[in-house]
């Protein structure tokens, strides 16, 4: 019996990373793209392009994955995005962006997906926090994102009170500066070695979803930053 994973941002270094390790480790995969992007996933088995933003989208995405496949065992919420900008810099624009970039990108699919995981009574929610919205010394310098980021952390302990005498889990991921191209290029001075790497969250992940006596964690991935 296949056991199914949907990664959304599979297309992005995280996703990439969280994809194979999945895919090595037997899981079918299921890859949300980001609609008009041409990203190729090539080690999942099947790929969607589905704004997650858009609540009428994902409904419709939700539709079609219970026809399609069933039951599912693990979501990996990796949509997401960055800004700087201190509470003089910020606008409700910014926070708009943020909010809808980071957080409904998850909520949508936690609200499509929560009712069917009850009846099938199984299934984990991989969230991706941020360690601003949890060390608020950090918050300052990128107020927007680490609010939603905070919704997000929120939103993973609501899912977990809701479902605490369920076998459904909630699981956030919180890492410092993931070691990426684009990362690389903005800080070329910086000393790469002691940011973590997308391989290390893809096996937290995997470690998180297939350890079941492992219950609403928060994984603090911060390297040596």
């Amino acid at each position: 019996m296949s056991r199914n994973i949907i990664i959304t941002g599979a297309g992005g270094n995280l996703g990439s990373a969280v994809v194979e390790k999945f895919k090595r480790e037997g899981y079918h995969v299921i890859a949300i793209l980001q609609p008009g992007k041409n990203h190729e996933v090539e080690e999942a088995d099947d790929s969607y392009e589905v704004d997650v933003t858009d609540e009428k989208a994902v409904a419709g995405f939700v539709k079609e994955y219970y026809l399609q496949y069933g039951d599912v065992d693990a979501l990996a919420f990796l949509v997401g995005g960055f800004a700087m900008g201190g509470i003089s810099e910020t606008s409700q624009s910014d926070l708009e962006k943020m909010f809808t970039l980071n957080f409904f990108s998850a909520f949508h699919l936690v609200k499509g997906f929560l009712p069917h995981m009850k009846k099938q009574e199984k299934g984990t929610f991989l969230f991706v926090g941020a360690r601003p919205a949890l060390q608020l010394e950090d918050a300052g310098s990128a107020l927007a994102y680490a609010l939603s980021k905070k919704l997000v952390i929120t939103l993973a302990e609501i899912v977990g009170e809701e479902t605490k005498n369920t076998p459904i889990r909630s699981h956030v991921f919180v890492p410092s500066i993931i070691d990426t191209p684009p990362n690389r290029e903005s800080m070329p001075e910086a000393d790469f070695s002691k940011w973590v790497r997308a391989d290390e969250i893809a096996e937290a992940m995997h470690y998180a979803v297939n350890t079941h006596s492992l219950r609403n964690m928060t994984f603090k991935l911060y390297g040596e930053v």
